[in-house]
């Protein structure tokens, strides 16, 4: 087996570009760079950030005095893709087409893709991706909706949400083509995935339409109450398309995304943050429920992960309703660097083979 291998990691957000190297089986270097937001009003679009995201990862590595031509690989996190099954990619140019085009959604996440993917080439080395955020192993019966309309579709946090399936699997003793987990993701956006075997069989629509609320996102709404919404004359389209992600949740009802902080109320006394709170756990707990159903009870354990895990509060509530179900096994934190990391060095050690991005991958 193979350690020591240099591995650029590359992950760009919003409002930040993390950059880490991976070697001799740790991460080395893992920094988050903040952009000002007055700074990305300045790009029209965020193709126009190719130069800037660019010059933020060899910043890093010069602050390190470590260059490009030392790397052997560039782990970049998934962009915007066709669904398609979990697994380990190389970013390829019809994935960057797919990116540009825009149909699949517009997230800096692209151009640093296409930024991993150039300098691949120029210093001809692998670029490699794993379990982006289109990830779909949807079962058959998970698909439909209701109506013909519309279908269900998988965006979520699929990096993560394997990742952590693995490492829990292992604690379990099994592999993770051999386990039933609920995977629960508390962050920003929250998912709860039901892995079958190594596949995703279900999972809420994370992004806007689907699960519980969180600390941003709006989640499952009642049909026909929406609908009224959005023909009541008093909001646009970009409106009520905001109140479902980046304007729900936690921060509709109590202006704020910031857990800590939304608890600090509660501590002093704030019955409103506590009832809105508690509404969270609880519709997380009620998805871990519906998982636990499509495995038809056959569920190993149930793995929570993300930001908000470090939270007792949350832990203490949600698991009074979930125990019963499996053991709970925690993995707080975001964990895509180290995912990211992890599926490279499978690569390199002849673990998992590459999958192909093809031209029609879901099922």
């Amino acid at each position: 087996m193979t350690t020591d291998k240099k591995i650029l990691i590359v992950n760009p957000g919003s409002t930040s570009t993390k950059i880490g190297v991976f070697t001799q089986g740790k991460m080395v270097i893992n920094q988050s760079v903040k952009h000002d937001d007055a700074e990305l009003r300045k790009f029209p679009t965020i193709w126009d950030q190719y130069d800037f995201r660019r010059d933020a990862i060899f910043k890093v590595l010069q602050d390190n005095d470590l260059s490009m031509g030392e790397m052997d690989a560039i782990a970049c996190r998934g962009g915007n893709v066709r669904p398609l099954p979990g697994g380990i990619y190389r970013i390829c140019p019809k994935m960057i087409e797919d990116m540009k085009s825009g149909i699949y959604g517009g997230h800096p996440i692209n151009v640093g893709g296409l930024v991993a993917f150039d300098l691949g080439n120029q210093f001809n080395i692998p670029v490699l991706t794993a379990d982006p955020p289109m990830t779909d192993e949807l079962c058959t019966s998970a698909r439909y909706s209701g109506i013909p309309q519309i279908s269900r579709q998988s965006s979520f946090h699929a990096l993560n949400q394997k990742a952590t399936a693995r490492k829990i699997a292992a604690e379990l003793g099994k592999k993770y083509e051999e386990a039933n987990l609920i995977v629960t993701h508390l962050g920003g956006g929250i998912s709860v995935g039901a892995h079958r075997r190594g596949k995703i069989i279900d999972v809420n629509n994370a992004l806007d339409g689907d699960g519980p609320f969180s600390p941003e996102r709006a989640g499952s709404l009642p049909a026909g109450d929406l609908v009224k919404l959005c023909f009541s004359g008093e909001y646009s389209k970009k409106e009520v398309l905001k109140m479902l992600t980046g304007g729900g949740g936690l921060y509709a009802y109590l202006g704020t995304t910031d857990a800590q902080e939304i608890e600090r109320r509660i501590a002093a006394g704030d019955q409103k943050a506590a009832q809105v709170y508690e509404a969270m756990i609880y519709q997380v707990a009620k998805e871990i429920g519906a998982c636990a159903a499509v495995l038809e009870g056959e569920v190993d354990a149930i793995a929570l992960t993300g930001s908000l895990v470090y939270s007792k509060m949350l832990l203490n509530s949600l698991q009074k309703k979930i125990s019963f179900i499996a053991p709970v096994l925690l993995n707080p934190g975001e964990n895509e660097m180290e995912a990211l990391a992890d599926a490279a060095m499978r690569y390199f050690n002849n673990e998992e083979a590459l999958s192909i991005y093809k031209q029609e991958q879901a099922a």
